[in-house]
């Protein structure tokens, strides 16, 4: 036992006298300082479930009685959410449209559906689906509806409203006809003497007189929005009676844009750009750009806001746009007349008065 001991003492000493291992000690402790971030790792790969899930996009249910690809009212609604999706991007902005509801109570249906699924927006795009609304918003107190055109929002809390000034962009067109026309007739096929439509027919009639008191125009209102084979045989009847330039509203003109053509009339457009179905004979066309209206509105559904108001799509705040047809060939000072006339309808300058 004594030499046991004796043994470890003498170890001992031994190791006490060598100073490298002693040097040593501090690395001895390195591990400690290396080990902080360590420690707080877990903390740091715990960080992202802490943090507030991505925001959901914002979702647009829309109804329309007609196309996406009318070349008219419904296009209109369809490209201005197209150009919101590419703005906010997909992530951010979804939508999904129902087309072709031309029966009240098919549409009825169909916006009362997206509101149950839970849409932020729900868009009943013809002014024909106004009553229909006005019973469905208020079993869906916390989805926001729109509807147009009309600045009616029925008192409803949750009820947009949205409305196109066509009679600004209606007179520009009137102008450029009244300039343009040779024969002094022109010729107008409308839907129903009703909204937008009319306004538009009655600021293009409005245009022609302001600039040519001599020029007659021929207004035929057909009695539908959509009977493309009406529109056409209205179409033949103005040609038939001397006119060389038409114009007219709604979905049903492609028919009367391509007896038109047949005719080599020109033609001026509205609601959406209508170039492209004939572009050696239209002039140009005034587009509704919705998108001006739907980011206000889309804005106002983020901070809470549901409804309540109504807004006006215009020259001025761009939700009215004259796009000319690059194709034809314009003269350049009737493009200027129309120029002045647009800033002049902005500016005050130009007065409209309709009939």
């Amino acid at each position: 036992m004594k030499k046991f001991v004796w043994f470890v003492l003498t170890l001992a000493l031994v190791l006490s006298a060598c100073g490298a291992p002693a040097a040593e000690a501090p690395a001895a402790e390195a591990p400690a300082a290396t080990e902080a971030p360590a420690v707080e790792a877990p903390a740091a790969t715990e960080a992202p479930t802490e943090a507030p899930a991505p925001a959901e996009p914002f979702r647009v249910a829309v109804v329309m009685p007609s196309a996406i690809n009318d070349l008219a009212f419904g296009q209109s609604m369809y490209d201005a959410l197209v150009r919101i999706q590419e703005e906010m991007g997909a992530e951010n902005f979804e939508f999904v449209y129902s087309e072709g509801m031309f029966v009240v109570d098919d549409a009825a249906a169909a916006i009362r559906d997206y509101a149950t699924q839970g849409f932020d927006l729900v868009i009943a795009h013809g002014s024909q689906y106004g009553s229909s609304l006005q019973e469905i918003a208020p079993d869906f107190p916390e989805t926001s509806f729109a509807w147009g055109t009309t600045v009616d929002t029925f008192g409803q809390p949750n009820i947009f409203a949205y409305e196109a000034a066509s009679h600004e962009g209606g007179y520009v067109n009137g102008v450029l006809a009244a300039k343009l026309t040779k024969s002094k007739v022109i010729g107008v096929v409308g839907p129903i003497e009703t909204g937008d439509a009319k306004l538009y027919i009655d600021g293009f009639k409005a245009g022609v007189a302001a600039t040519d008191p001599d020029v007659k125009v021929n207004v035929n209102y057909i009695g539908s929005f959509s009977d493309v084979a009406l529109a056409s045989e209205a179409a033949t009847t103005h040609i038939s009676a001397g006119a060389d330039v038409l114009t007219g509203s709604a979905q049903m003109v492609v028919g009367a844009i391509g007896k038109a053509e047949e005719a080599n009339a020109l033609w001026f457009g509205t609601q959406s750009n209508q170039a492209s179905l004939a572009p050696k004979i239209v002039v140009a066309s005034q587009v509704y750009h919705w998108e001006v209206i739907l980011k206000e509105i889309i804005g106002l559904v983020q901070d809470g806001v549901l409804g309540g108001q109504s807004f006006t799509a215009n020259l001025e705040n761009g939700g009215q746009v004259i796009e000319f047809n690059p194709d034809y060939a314009l003269p350049e000072d009737v493009r200027a007349v129309a120029d002045e006339t647009v800033k002049g309808i902005v500016d005050g300058t130009v007065t409209i008065t309709l009939p």
